[in-house]
This record gives C-alpha cells, structure tokens and sequence, in this order.
C-alpha cells in the first residue's frame, strides 16, 4: 500500500500534455556536411522547412522524468501506517510481553518503534511498562534515544502478564501529568481467573487510547492432566476465535529427553478445550517428565511433571467387608470411588489380617489404606515399619474396632497417642451439636483448600491430650480437636483419619474435599524428601522455562518458590528444588480459559488500531535517485545525437573488447580454490586417523599446558602397551571447530581459564560429537583451588560452566562404586591425577540400585562425558625414558601408578563400554541356564 502525505501535489500531472507538446519543439541535430567551397554553392539547396520534431523515444524519457518528479514532491510512503494517537501530551506505552507473545513480538516491536518515534516529532517524553516485568523496572520519562534501548532489550517473558500492574506503575510515574497518550500493545488475551488480564481505566488521565491487537491469536497452552485408572488425560485449551477442527500431536519425554509416547489432540469445532490420552502402562506414564504439543514452540505449550506426578500403587484393607450387602455402608466404598482416578488399587484376599497385608506389601505398593484396623500383629508392624521407612505411606481411619482396640505405647503406626473409646453426641464425651471443619492450618497437606463449611462429625476417636503434639495436626474441628493427624517416619507417612472410612460417623467422606485430601496425602507418599508438603519451605529454582518452552538455566530474576505461590517474572514455570528432589510448577491450571481482551465501559474516547506487519518507507529517496539517472540519460542522448560520441565510439569499443578478453582468460581454478580455503578431510588422511586407536586432546593455544597434555597422554600410551593388548597410535591435536571428530573415541580437554571461550562451532560440534557416542574427558586441574560442585568455583570451573551451559549435558554424579569404570581393566577406588581427592563425574544414571549380587552397574551405553580436576595428563606426563616429568601431590609413587591405572580404565572403558558389567554377571547367568 502506497499513501501520499501531500496529495495536492499530483495535480501537476494535468501539465504533462503540455510538457509534450513542448518537447516535440526540441529541434534536431544539426547536419554535418564536407565544406567544398565551391562545391556546396553549386549543391547547396534552400529548404524551406526543418525539422521540428524530437525522437518518440527521448520525449518518453522526459515525461517518465517529468513524473517521476511529479510523484517524488507528493511525498509517497509504501506501507503507510495510520496514527492512532494525537494530542501534544506525553506518550506512555503498555506493552504485553508475556508467553504468547512471541509469535508477533516483531511486530509490536516495529510499532512501538513507530510510536516513539512519532512522540520524538512532537517533543513528548516516552513512559514504557511491561506486563511482564521485575518490580523495581523503571518506566520513564525516557527520551527518544533511551527508551529505543530500553525496546530494544525488552523480550517475552515465559510468565502471565500483568497488566493491571503495569498500569499502575505508568500512572504513578505520571504523577498530576494530564493529556497523556497511551499505547496498549496488547496480546490480544484475556486469562480467566487471573485479575491481572482486566484493566481498570484511571479516570481523567489519558486524551487518548490506542488499543492494539494482533490480527489473529494464537493462544493454545496445555493446562492439566489426570494420571487415570488407563491413561494419562491432559487437557489443552485455545482461543475461542479458532473455532475451525484442529489436530495437534503431543509427545511425552522421560527425564533424559527420550520419547514415551504420542497422542492426538483434536479440537471439535466450536470447542475451546481438548483432551489427549496417552494409554500406556502406568509404570511408563510415571516415567514421563514432560508433554509437548509438537511445533508449538511457547511456555504454555508444554506441562512438566515431577516424582509427585505419578499414579501411586494403593492398596486396600478392610477389616470387614459389607460390600455385597450394603455397598454405601462399605468402609472402603468411598475410599475406592475417590481414588479411583488418580491411583491403581490392590484389593488382595486373605482369611486373616497378617496374610492380606503381606500380600499387599508384596506388591510393593505406594500407600496402604488400612479402615478400622484396631489390633496388628508384632510380625505385621515390624514390615509395615521397614515399608513405611523405605517411602510408603499408611493411611488409617478410624471406626469401632480402632477406638475399642488397646492403646499401644509410642506406637509408630499412629501419628498421636489415642485415647481408648470415641467421642459422640450420645456418649460420655460429647458436645452439644456436630462439630464443623476448621481451616486447614498451614504446616498441613491441605493447606490452600477452603474448608468444607457443609461437613459435620458426629463421632470421632479423640488424641490422647496429654501427649498430643500440634504441628502433627493437618485438620481440625472447630472446637479444635483433631479431625486428621500425620507424621513424617524417616522416608514414609503416617496418616489417621480420626473418623471412619464411611458417612456413619461424619458426612466428610461423601463431600467433595474427601477426594482432594485423599489424592494430597497419596502424594506424600514419594520416596524423594522435598516431597514432604507438611512445610512451606521456599524452594530454589533447577531449571526453568524460556519463551520457546525449553528447560534452561534459571535466570538470574527468579526466586525460591513456595508451594503455594503463583507463577510470575520472578517465579517462572519450571522445576524448583535440587536435582534429587524437585518440584514441578506449571504455567497455567485446570481452570484456565482464554478469552479475547476487551476494554470495559470505563473507558473513553479509544481507537482500535492494528499492528505494524511491514515496515513503514519513504519512497522519496528511491524516486529522487530514479528520476537523477534518467536526467543523466537525457544528457547522454542528447550528446550522442550531436556527434560527440563519434571518434571516442571507436576506442571505446575496443577497450570494451580487451577488458572482456581479459576477463574470458582470467584463470578461475585459483579463485574457486579462494572461495572454499576450508578443504575436506582426505581419503589418506581418514584411513590413517582410524588405522590406529589413539586419544585426541584439545589444542588449548597456551604451550605449556598443550606439552603437558601430549607428554601425558604419550606417557599413559606406553603404561597401556605394556599392560595390556593394545597398542594406542600417537596424540592427535585437535581444533574441535575445524577438524573431524569421529575418528577418536575419547578426546582428552584440559581446560585453561586464560584461554579465549571456544567457539560456537567448536562446541557445537563437541556436543555432536557426544551425542554420536564419543567420550569427551575435560580436566579443569583445579582440585587444589576448588572441586566442580563447590559454591566457590576455581576460574576454570567457571569456564568449564560456562561452555557446558549451551549444550545438551546429562546429569551428572561421581563415579559410584558399582560403576563400570571402577572395574573395566583394574579395581580402582578412585582416579587420582597429579592431585588426588576430586571426584570423576560422569553421567548419572538415576535408576540404579545398588545389588550386593551385582558386583557392577549394567549400564547399556558409556558416558559422554567425563570431569575430573586432579590433573591426569600430568601425572602421566614422561619423558622418552619413561621417566615422570611432574611430582605429584602429595609425592606419592603409588598416587602416579593408580593415576595410570585410572587412565588405562578410562581407555578400556570407552572401547568396551557394558562388557565388563555383562563379564561378571556371567557365573549367574549360566547358574541361571542350568550350566
């Protein structure tokens, strides 16, 4: 689209008749003729008429000309964009950053460019909010130059905004200021049940409003799932402006970024939400660690899952059974058709008590519900005990049997000390009328649910007063007896319902809350510590999410979290805790709904306007340039119609034909060769990096450090060829950036805090090259400064930091003392290098548990990675006589043999990798097939 700022300006082109007709007056060439003079008297002829008209082509140059002029003063602009705003006021900008936003942050960004520049016209200062901001951002005045670097550094972020906030902070740097003009660069979105999406106009402030919004919105965010009895259920919600059937694919990863599962998303038409059901054994639904919806890249696309997010094994025991009688008087009926969703139950079958619990237990079972359970065998409690501290957790409610049973001193099956008999509204201890629910207090599991005014207790077994602890009460009456107690036993819970499993002594069992207390103490049943949600401790945040829906670092604005805290810039989405024990915090809930963002009554005098999709240009300059050549042409033809041309034609043509016979014998192979100085790596040199085994090292550009390194690895060379089989070729150094890294198994790179931070290139292609099975050893030779996982690292930690934070590293632990690399050739303990006492990472592998009938850890791969900071490649280091070049420390001539050893396994390692762990299980494996 082509707009003119002063249109009156075309007018001109009523005059182009007459500016031809003026043209055809041009007159002609004047001829050239041989001056005989007595020869042209005698041919001389008088003509009575010239020539009055110019060539058809020069008259067509000088209208295009004449136009292009015409056009150029009329002060054309492609892409003109219309201006929303007016008055003389300061301009002030909202400006919605959130976790949408990225798909037209270009956009925004091009027309907040155009606003500001239009307030830099008028002289008005600049006052820029984001709605996803740290708190103590400024926003203005800013002047033109300042607050186009303040654009400039702006981003999305992966959180809601908050536009409410926003606002405030605009009205508040705007003081008494009146006539201010606002920009709301809106998303588009309003998220409901989030305040911060409506926005409250301050009355009397702004002249005018400019509401943009984004031609079509995009939002789409996965917002819940239910572990089901069958399958894992998450729930997506979309923008209700798509209304059309859309498909989608969602992907499930475990926490290693491998694939689980696929399932379809499919959106009926005129539907906002949809549910996908990945259907597979609850064993790898508890594996996944995220879900994606595949080519969406944004925060709300993907829901992440922590150890809390699995489906729990629950098992069922009763100790009476009235279901094929009276099922609604059952006492686990209520227990059954409130886990049902989110949990697999065991019902075992038994004749006595101790045989159903230890079938249970064999089953190995999260939680155990025992219902009216009074009397436990001394045999039953001590696996009950040994299963409870291992991670499980005992649920019991209360009935006649308990309240009738003989109360056991500090009993650890029981979170308090019970008194014998229960409490009603008939019996001895009784109160006037049924008790309500407290508030949950806050140390408790419940903590966050509102309390069920419409529940009542009748009856009750009462704690022992006396010996009654508070902080192990997670729900109380309202005269502030126990309702629900519990207790952390080392890794496990111990819960009791001080009412029975059925509505016979309370109505809480058919209220909606019993099944959101029900699934929170099922929860607590995680192995992991951090899981144990009887405290609102912060936790900090392990990874986070960016705008593009990747786990990364967590930035350097977030913050510890506590459970009950909402996602905001300083608390975004992603995993807060430590990498043992974490906790998984989610963009959005299941009750999120998107709706389009609207401006409320209060409100005035708003203009809706459209974002900038192509950059506004002033055409002048192009014309202005255009209409110059053809000024030149003009002269040029009208010096060639007048012979000036005539005697320099003949040079210029062969000029022309020498410069283009130069050009035709130029040699091309020599510029062809300039173009690609980067050459292939060569047949020979491929066959003879792979026709030896040999260890690479990394080319650090100090000399120092590069000699060491070759001496060590030279020296650790010979310490293989004679202990073992192989024969190692020769180093190779090499520049990770440049050179072809396939060819060696392990590269060995001693960092150098000095040094300048390797290339993208570089560490690209060492990621590559670990994702493709290679081994890469790095040795940051800092143990006497700082080992890897200290809180003051060593320079080159720092370093080694910083280029592992782009590429795709495992997690990581020290080597374990079931590891292969502690038996792949030697029995090692260690790997001590000239320094000894720092660990060697290597991968993690999570799963593991240690077996004393499995001597080594089966392991299917070998780990990309390696870290030590002990120095190897000096302690290796000799000389052509084998003898040491570095003393170790402290000088220990066993320290340097074990370091050669360590080496020696690392080499075995990488080259056999599993053989080792599958050499010793043979003798159990032939036990096993009977030879």
């Amino acid at each position: 689209m082509i707009a003119f700022a002063t249109p009156m300006v075309l007018a001109a082109f009523v005059v182009l008749p007459a500016i031809w007709w003026l043209l055809r007056l041009t007159p002609p060439r004047p001829v050239t003729e041989v001056f005989p003079p007595l020869k042209i008297l005698a041919k001389l002829i008088r003509k009575d008429e010239t020539p009055a008209k110019s060539p058809w082509w020069l008259t067509l140059l000088r209208l295009a000309l004449a136009s292009l002029l015409i056009l150029a003063l009329a002060k054309p602009v492609l892409n003109p964009q219309a201006d929303a705003l007016t008055g003389d006021g300061p301009q002030a900008l909202l400006i919605d950053n959130s976790w949408i936003s990225a798909s037209d942050w270009d956009s925004r960004l091009a027309t907040a460019r155009s606003i500001i520049e239009a307030a830099s016209d008028r002289g008005a200062p600049v006052y820029m909010a984001y709605s996803a901001m740290a708190e103590n951002t400024d926003v203005g005045p800013f002047d033109t130059e300042t607050a186009l670097e303040n654009l400039s550094a702006s981003a999305p972020q992966p959180v809601p905004g908050n536009r409410n906030l926003a606002l405030q902070r605009i009205v508040t740097a705007l003081g008494e200021t009146s006539g201010v003009s606002l920009a709301l660069l809106t998303d588009g979105v309003k998220t409901e049940g989030l305040a911060a999406s409506d926005l409250s106009a301050p009355q009397g402030l702004f002249s005018t409003v400019a509401l943009y919004t984004p031609a079509d919105r995009t939002a789409l965010a996965l917002i819940s799932s239910i572990n089901g009895a069958e399958s894992l259920d998450v729930t997506a919600a979309r923008d209700p402006s798509r209304v059309g059937v859309e498909t989608f694919t969602l992907s499930a990863f475990d926490s290693r970024s491998r694939p689980i599962g696929t399932a379809a998303l499919e959106f009926a038409s005129g539907e906002v939400t949809a549910v996908a059901k990945f259907q597979l054994p609850f064993e790898l639904r508890n594996d996944i660690a995220t879900v994606s919806i595949d080519g969406v890249a944004t925060a709300g696309a993907i829901q992440l899952y922590d150890a809390g997010s699995g489906r729990r094994r629950v098992g069922l025991i009763a100790a009476s059974n009235n279901d094929s009688a009276q099922p609604l008087l059952a006492p686990l009926y209520y227990i059954r058709e409130a886990l049902t969703p989110f949990a697999d139950l065991v019902e075992p079958e038994g004749e006595s008590l101790d045989s159903v619990i230890t079938t249970v237990l064999e089953d190995r079972p999260s939680v155990l519900i025992l219902a009216d359970v009074g009397v436990i065998s001394a045999q039953t409690r001590t696996k009950l005990l040994d299963w409870i501290t291992k991670g499980g957790a005992l649920i019991r409610f209360a009935g006649p049997r308990l309240a009738a049973a003989e109360p056991v001193t500090d009993d650890p099956l029981l979170p308090v000390a019970l008194r014998t008999g229960e409490r009603d509204l008939d019996g001895v201890l009784s109160w006037g009328e049924p008790q309500p629910v407290a508030a949950f207090p806050e140390t408790g599991p419940f903590f966050g649910l509102a309390a069920p005014r419409e529940v009542t207790v009748r009856r009750q077994v009462l704690a022992d007063p006396t010996l009654n602890k508070p902080e192990r009460t997670w729900a109380s009456l309202a005269d502030g007896t126990p309702l629900v107690t519990g207790t952390r036993l080392e890794r496990g819970v111990v819960a009791l319902f001080h009412v029975s499993p059925d509505a016979t002594w309370s109505n809480l069992p058919i209220s909606g809350t019993f099944v959101e207390m029900l699934r929170r103490v099922v929860q607590l049943a995680s192995t992991s510590p951090s899981e144990n949600k009887t405290a609102a401790t912060a936790l900090p945040p392990l990874r986070t999410l960016n705008t593009d829906g990747r786990l990364i670092q967590p930035p350097a604005t977030a913050e510890p979290m506590e459970a009950n805290s909402q996602i905001s810039f300083q608390h975004p989405p992603g995993l807060y805790g430590v990498s043992e024990a974490f906790t998984a915090h989610n963009l959005f809930s299941a009750q999120t709904r998107f709706s389009p963002f609207e401006l409320g009554a209060d409100w005035q005098n708003v203009t809706r306007a459209a974002y900038i999709t192509a950059e506004e240009r002033d055409l002048r300059g192009p014309l202005f340039g255009i209409a110059l050549a053809l000024i030149a042409l003009d002269a040029i033809a009208v010096l060639w119609m007048a012979g000036a041309f005539s005697q320099v034609r003949r040079r210029m043509v062969s000029a022309a034909a020498i410069i283009l016979a130069a050009l035709i014998m130029m040699p091309v192979g020599d510029v062809q060769a300039q173009e690609n100085p980067a050459a292939e790596v060569s047949e020979a040199d491929a066959i003879d990096a792979i026709s030896r085994t040999r260890m690479a090292y990394v080319e650090t550009g100090n000399a120092a450090i590069d000699e060491v390194t070759k001496a060590g690895i030279e020296g650790l060379n010979m310490f293989i060829a004679s202990r073992t089989a192989l024969e190692p070729g020769a180093p190779k150094a090499i520049d990770p950036s440049a050179d072809e890294l396939a060819f060696y198994p392990v590269i060995y790179w001693p960092i150098d805090p000095d040094a300048a931070m390797p290339s993208p290139e570089a560490l690209s292609n060492i990621d590559t090259y670990m994702k493709n099975g290679g081994t890469v050893l790095f040795d940051t030779r800092d143990e006497l400064l700082s080992g890897f996982d200290a809180s003051s690292a060593s320079p080159a930690t720092l370093r080694l930091r910083d280029m592992l934070a782009g590429m795709n590293v495992p997690a990581l632990e020290p080597v374990p003392a079931d590891h292969v690399l502690t038996k792949a050739f030697f029995i090692l303990e260690d790997f001590p290098g000239r320094y000894r006492g720092g660990p060697l990472w290597v991968e993690a592998n999570a799963k593991a548990e240690t077996d004393p009938a499995r001597p080594v850890r089966a392991l299917d791969g070998v780990t990309p990675i390696m870290i030590t900071g002990n120095d190897l490649a000096a302690a290796w280091a000799a000389d052509e006589f084998g003898e040491p070049l570095y003393a170790t420390v402290p000088n220990d001539p066993d320290q340097r043999l074990y370091a050669y050893r360590a080496g020696v396994n690392v080499m075995m390692y990488v080259l056999t990798g599993n053989y080792k762990s599958d050499q010793v299980h043979v003798p159990a494996l032939l036990e096993r097939l009977g030879q």
